[in-house]
């Protein structure tokens, strides 16, 4: 049996602040952006450049109900996480994009890894896996 989660729903105020946000500071390609009639909303996927596994849906909040969760759909956790393969080159490139990092680099088990805020503030962790960590082998060669 293969299975795999296909996309995580990131809930956004607005597409095409986050398809900018997403694909200029982060470099994260759009993959799809259609419009859905039946439901009077937009399909927006991006993944992270040379990624070939789960995508972001960004949802646009439609309803009042899901306003409070634009930017705190963890409660204030790290709530995504974006792996690399040189995290030094990558973080460099979005300090010099301007995204803020709320918890500085630091050297773990793991791995390097530091906290950052997307475009509503929700957080995430950029991280590189050391060699020998189970993850590090799961990233594409």
């Amino acid at each position: 049996m293969k299975q795999m989660i296909a996309h995580i729903a990131l809930v956004v105020a607005d597409y095409d602040e986050a398809i900018d946000f997403y694909t200029n500071k982060l470099h994260f390609t759009l993959i799809e952006d259609s419009y859905q009639p039946e439901q009077d909303k937009r399909w927006v996927v991006v993944a992270p450049p040379g990624s070939h596994g789960t995508t972001l849906l960004l949802a646009r909040a439609s309803k009042p109900v899901q306003q409070p969760f634009v930017g705190d759909q963890a409660g204030g956790r790290v709530f995504l996480f974006l792996s690399t393969d040189d995290f030094w080159r990558d973080y460099a490139a979005m300090v010099a994009d301007g995204i803020e990092f709320v918890r500085p680099p630091k050297m773990a088990d793991y791995g390097t890894v530091a906290v950052f805020k997307d475009l509503y503030g929700n957080l995430w962790d950029l991280l590189q896996y050391a060699d020998d960590h189970p993850m590090h082998q799961r990233l594409p060669q």
